[in-house]
């Protein structure tokens, strides 16, 4: 407690402070933005990115397979959530598990909670420290607030820290100047059985300027083989604000925060007595949080700069499953500056303070059940210029410290060429780490009973695993090798492909500890199973993108990705069969065509196909689905849309969590076809 009260001091003192710093008069520039549906091919490739080396650079510069989603494609996606955005980047593997949480990872390993995958939103971690992965359910923000989503595939451990181990997703909203007045949303549908958003903004003096907003929605049930729905509606309400103020020499000062709070639909299994030994439960759990945030950024000369932001976070979750309050306080500091016209170099500090509060059910305990977790970091990267305006190397490593696993070391070594402007070869070498989550090292998770019928069930009578922690559970590690080509062909067609090979070791598996009656009921046996780290593993693939600009009014954008997995368990070990079957969790294969059409008098039609492959060892099968979106815009105030998903299915299943089976899941929820209306109002 006094740790949590500390840091929540500091943040507080912190905001006061720049605060007051910008208390001077200082002058507003305006800016005038292109509507990126106008801009070329050439000029996308010169958008701006920061994620890639924490810095301003354009596409084509930057060393690393990276993928940005502009505002303009989420508007014309058609997408009501992230995660649905999110699909069209190639190399990330995108899954509605329900109605209300997705599966995402990138380049494999995909599951319930995507534990190897980095999110942020405006530089704040939405990493969960307990389970480790992200609660999409409640991430979420008004999309129409949404800058661009910089997608990072591979390790950016390095500039951003541990469990970027497989890329980082990097959501980036606009800045309060560029939401000036009022906006109001307002749809529904099939599935979308309602949801609207109003958002005011407008300025303080001359150069502060900020926004509010309050967004709710509603979503059905999820549809099930059986017939009915699967209780996993989803109602949510968040709210929020942002205030910009610049000052002389380009010094910035961002405050905002966002609050939630919504009840999600869930199914639970609770043990009974004879067939099937499991009885689904519903229930309602209840999610509520919010967090506050900081940023101050100083130029100090046209080579210096650097940055300052604070962050602090709740969240709380009261479920049959688990009752979890989480804890978040963070300070990240970097600095970058030029020692030589040939060097650039970023350097940072950040410390993080992670508190849980886990009320132990029938399902989920934690010993203790208040825990406490620090990390200290410090990287430091420098940017060489090898030949002017040709060859590039980055070179760094970020140090961290954290209470599970204590020091780990994350190095990277980039190299950029470019021949030609219109050129970019680049290829890496990295290493990163997933740290141990608290749940991996102090939690135990019982499962409901599993009947003799089960294919998991080797025996005459019913069986319930006890899953377990240990203290021994290591960091799993990643050396990661890439290469890459980006290239703008033509006035009409530019290509981004990149490569990698990545070699795994100490992933996570379990071990079997042990079976016993139970000493309580007598009518089940015990079969206890602890975490471990005795798995290696290997992945290769590869990722495509094409850009065609075919008239001025048509633009289309095709993307493939292959994914090869193999994982090495040890043969004697039966509960490793489930860890090993992580190699079909994935589609090796992935296709994506989106088209966006401008039509005269103010019509806009868009449509995406997306191709996905089968998770062989979880029992889904590949699918094929395909939206439509048909909008007008009568004037610049006013757009009326129409949305179709999934038109060429009444319903498909997208992904089931193998844990499904030590739960007594026998249903795999369903994605059903579904229209929505929509209108955008701007006054």
């Amino acid at each position: 407690m006094f740790y949590r009260l500390m840091i929540i001091i500091q943040c507080w003192v912190s905001l006061v402070g720049l605060t007051v710093l910008f208390s001077v008069e200082c002058q507003a520039a305006d800016t005038e933005a292109k509507a990126l549906a106008d801009l070329s091919l050439e000029e996308l490739m010169n958008i701006e990115v920061t994620t890639v080396a924490k810095k301003s650079q354009k596409v084509s510069e930057a060393a690393a397979a990276v993928f940005v989603i502009t505002q303009e494609d989420i508007r014309r996606s058609g997408a009501t959530s992230i995660p649905e955005v999110l699909r069209m980047v190639p190399g990330l593997q995108v899954a509605r598990s329900d109605s209300n949480d997705w599966a995402v990872s990138a380049r494999g390993f995909d599951e319930a909670y995507s534990t190897k995958l980095l999110v942020l939103i405006d530089g704040r971690s939405t990493y969960n420290s307990f389970f480790s992965g992200v609660h999409w359910d409640v991430e979420d923000t008004l999309l129409e607030d949404i800058e661009r989503i910089e997608v990072v595939r591979g390790p950016g451990s390095t500039l951003w820290g541990a469990n970027a181990v497989n890329g980082v997703i990097n959501i980036i909203t606009k800045n309060a100047q560029d939401t000036q007045g009022t906006m109001a949303v307002l749809g529904y549908g099939t599935e979308e059985r309602g949801f609207g958003s109003v958002r005011y903004g407008d300025r303080i003096g001359e150069n502060c300027y900020y926004r509010t907003f309050v967004k709710f929605f509603n979503r059905d049930d999820s549809y099930l083989p059986s017939g009915g729905d699967l209780n996993d509606d989803w109602d949510m309400w968040r709210g929020g604000f942002r205030l910009d103020r610049s000052g002389p020499g380009g010094d910035e000062l961002t405050l905002q925060g966002e609050v939630y709070d919504g009840d999600i639909g869930e199914k639970v299994p609770l043990p009974m007595e004879g067939s099937p030994y499991s009885l689904l439960s519903e229930d309602d759990q209840h999610v509520y949080g919010g967090y506050l945030l900081a940023r101050f950024s100083k130029t100090v000369s046209s080579f210096s700069d650097y940055t300052l932001q604070l962050y602090h976070d709740y969240s709380d979750r009261d479920s049959l499953l688990t009752r979890e309050r989480d804890y978040v306080s963070d300070i990240d500091f970097q600095y970058r500056f030029s020692i030589a016209p040939a060097h650039e170099i970023i350097w940072g500090l950040g410390y993080r303070l992670l508190l849980d509060d886990i009320a132990s059910t029938d399902y989920v305990s934690a010993d203790p059940e208040k825990g406490q977790n620090q990390l200290f970091s410090a990287f430091l990267q420098d940017e060489i210029t090898l030949v002017a305006e040709r060859l590039y190397m980055m070179a760094g490593s970020k140090i961290e410290h954290n209470d599970f696993s204590g020091f780990e070391v994350q190095p990277n070594l980039r190299m950029l060429f470019t021949p030609t402007t219109r050129h970019t070869l680049w290829m890496s070498v990295a290493r990163a780490v997933r740290t141990p989550s608290r749940a991996e090292q102090d939690a135990q998770f019982s499962a409901a009973l599993v009947g003799p019928d089960s294919p998991v069930n080797p025996f005459d009578f019913p069986i319930q695993v006890v899953a377990t922690g240990s203290e021994d559970f290591k960091s799993e590690t990643v050396i990661a090798y890439e290469a890459g080509f980006r290239s703008r062909l033509n006035r009409w067609l530019s290509i981004d492909v990149a490569t990698f090979y990545n070699v795994y070791d100490d992933l996570r598996n379990a071990e079997l500890e042990g079976l016993e009656l139970d000493s309580v009921s007598r009518d089940r046996v015990l079969v206890f199973v602890e975490e471990d780290n005795n798995a290696e593993g290997q992945s290769y693939g590869v990722e495509c993108v094409a850009d065609l600009q075919l008239k001025n009014w048509w633009k289309m954008q095709a993307a493939y990705s292959y994914l090869s997995i193999n994982i090495d368990l040890d043969d004697d070990n039966p509960v490793d069969d489930v860890f090993e079957g992580q190699e079909g969790w994935a589609p090796r294969h992935q296709v994506s065509l989106r088209s966006m059409m401008n039509l005269p008098a103010g019509f806009e039609w868009d449509w995406w196909i997306r191709s996905v492959d089968e998770l062989e060892n979880l029992g889904v099968d590949s699918y094929v689905e395909l939206d439509t979106r048909l909008s007008w815009r009568p004037n610049d105030a006013v757009e009326f849309s129409l949305v179709g998903q999934n038109l060429l299915d009444s319903h498909h299943p997208e992904f089931t969590d193998f844990s499904s089976i030590f739960t007594g899941s026998q249903e795999v929820a369903e994605v059903e076809r579904g229209m929505y209306g929509k209108i955008v109002w701007h006054y």
